[in-house]
């Protein structure tokens, strides 16, 4: 049994890519799954006086805590303007700070969406260029376009067809951790 850790790169109470996230872990089984939401974790923005000063939070501690018990992870990236949300990349800073191979060896299953028809295609490409360079393999990605008109709250992704394709790729990252 694998051990997965599964959040989305936002801090939205709203988030649509936390929604995704949520799903995506309902159809797993036989898993151990940790689902955190990010919204309740307030990281400061990085600045390297900062860092100086006060040092690393206790949340940011814990998280790369996390993330070192898992085997993989399951993210979804959210979009401002065609790229992460300032907040994702915040927190990728921070935890570089703390070890930049923080995801040594950790599969991952990257996943975005947005309002809009490219589902956050923008973001995924340069989270998927990024999380190598600390160490993660992305097995797979997943982009959910239009997300009001392909997401049910009550039965997740409505698209038949892309409902299938999400499927396929959490079985295909499954078979590879």
């Amino acid at each position: 049994m694998a051990t997965l850790l599964a959040f989305a790169g936002s801090n939205s109470s709203t988030s649509i890519n936390f929604k995704l996230v949520k799903y995506t872990v309902s159809k797993i089984e036989g898993q151990n799954v940790q689902l955190l939401n990010l919204a309740n974790f307030p990281f400061p923005m990085y600045s390297a006086d900062y860092e100086r000063d006060k040092g690393y939070s206790n949340s940011l501690v814990e998280l790369k805590g996390d993330i070192e018990q898992v085997d993989g992870l399951i993210i979804s990236v959210n979009e401002h303007n065609s790229n992460p949300s300032a907040y994702f990349k915040n927190v990728l800073d921070w935890l570089s700070r703390l070890e930049l191979k923080f995801l040594a060896d950790k599969k991952v299953f990257l996943m975005s969406t947005s309002g809009g028809r490219r589902g956050g295609m923008g973001s995924l490409e340069v989270i998927k260029n990024l999380l190598p360079r600390f160490g993660a393999e992305v097995v797979e990605t997943f982009s959910l376009p239009s997300f009001h008109d392909n997401f049910d709250e009550e039965n997740g992704i409505s698209n038949t067809d892309m409902a299938e394709e999400h499927l396929k790729k959490l079985n295909e990252f499954l078979t590879k951790i």
